[in-house]
């Protein structure tokens, strides 16, 4: 891994290319796939701030298309990073899914005493899966009786009946099933491979490194331990194979000196890079968005340390240049937008986004202005 540099940029002006890369500054015009394909992964524990997160990206959006992407099979959705329920590109998504499942832990020996399923055993217990949901989506608890007509998995229909989350993650991972429609409030779950945009689970040496540069080249520049953290923490991709996955790219991957950190782009980005000016724009993310949780909220050039807190909580940050400075929520038509930084709260700026929430949200909202102590 080399770390002599090639070019040296600020942070100001990293973070204003990369609110490009993620359609930020400006706006873009991509599809609801494009947008989610362009991030890589956009969490949907909460299905309002998974929207929210798609439509401020979009020059023109409305209500619901990103379940109706969902419902074409435009996005899939699956259990991919920490365990958690995230919208993927159908035709890169199996890269992460590649990476989630290289741990195997269904074959531990835990899991094997509490499932009663063997290592030897999943091969068969994945096509049952795909058989029973041949006629079309299931609920949780519909998959558990279409299973427990095999004698051998009888045993887990209590288990299907509690939720069975953990046991069937794996079968998404491996490209088995995804998330359906929801149906009357319930979660279902579908084939994967009756969608005719799935590409499929490469192999973990092919995902790799692409993984790598399709993280660099939205989430660039990036240190080592912004890898460590997406691909290794969030993931199960192992410490030594993203160091072999990184030698690999060579010379496809330039070092960067930001401020005194070595960090890396894809070769191909480095002139517009290094051709960013500093980005002013405001813009309200929801909470959880993937500009905050994709370098993580320790990474303090994006989330300074004393809003940490408030981001791992949930909170709707204010973002300017790239920097979390606020908050914002609503409540009814009421926005109220609370200042937390050292620097002037930019309030023409302010008031256009909100205008510019109000108009994604479809409401009259009524702003509200404060600062806090940072």
């Amino acid at each position: 891994m080399s770390t002599s540099t090639e070019a040296s940029v600020t942070w100001a002006q990293a973070l204003s290319w990369r609110m490009a890369r993620q359609l930020l500054d400006p706006v873009g015009s991509e599809s609801v796939a494009g947008v989610v394909g362009r991030l890589g992964a956009v969490l949907s524990m909460d299905e309002s701030l998974a929207e929210l997160a798609v439509r401020t990206r979009r020059t023109a959006s409305r209500p619901g298309e990103l379940a109706a992407a969902l419902a074409d099979g435009e996005v899939v959705k699956a259990f991919a990073f920490r365990g958690s329920m995230h919208y993927l590109s159908p035709e890169e998504g199996g890269i992460y899914l590649a990476l989630r499942s290289a741990g195997r832990q269904w074959e531990r020996a835990s899991w094997v005493e509490y499932y009663r399923l063997t290592p030897a055993d999943w091969p068969d217990f994945r096509a049952a899966v795909r058989a029973a949901l041949g006629e079309g989506p299931l609920t949780v608890a519909e998959l558990g009786e279409a299973l427990a007509r095999d004698r051998a998995y009888r045993h887990l229909k209590p288990i299907f009946d509690e939720g069975a989350y953990t046991l069937i993650k794996p079968l998404t991972w491996q490209g088995d099933m995804s998330f359906g429609p929801p149906r009357d409030g319930q979660p279902t779950f579908q084939r994967l491979d009756g969608n005719p945009r799935w590409r499929g689970i490469p192999d973990l040496g092919d995902a790799g490194p692409r993984a790598i540069t399709a993280y660099l080249r939205t989430y660039g520049p990036a240190t080592l331990d912004h890898l460590h953290y997406w691909l290794v923490e969030g993931l199960s991709a192992g410490r030594r194979r993203l160091e072999t996955w990184f030698a690999e790219l060579g010379d496809e991957l330039v070092a960067v000196d930001v401020e005194g950190a070595v960090a890396y782009v894809v070769r191909g980005d480095i002139d517009a890079l290094e051709a960013a000016l500093p980005s002013e724009v405001v813009r309200f993310l929801p909470g959880h968005d993937q500009w905050v949780i994709g370098p993580g909220t320790k990474d303090v050039h994006v989330t300074p340390s004393s809003r940490r807190d408030l981001m791992t909580r949930k909170a709707n940050p204010v973002v300017v240049g790239g920097v979390v400075c606020g908050v914002w929520a609503r409540r009814g038509d009421e926005l109220t937008v609370t200042w937390l930084d050292e620097r002037g709260r930019p309030d023409e700026a302010i008031e256009r986004e909100s205008r510019r929430l109000a108009d994604v949200l479809g409401r009259d909202l009524r702003l509200s202005l404060t600062s806090r102590s940072p």
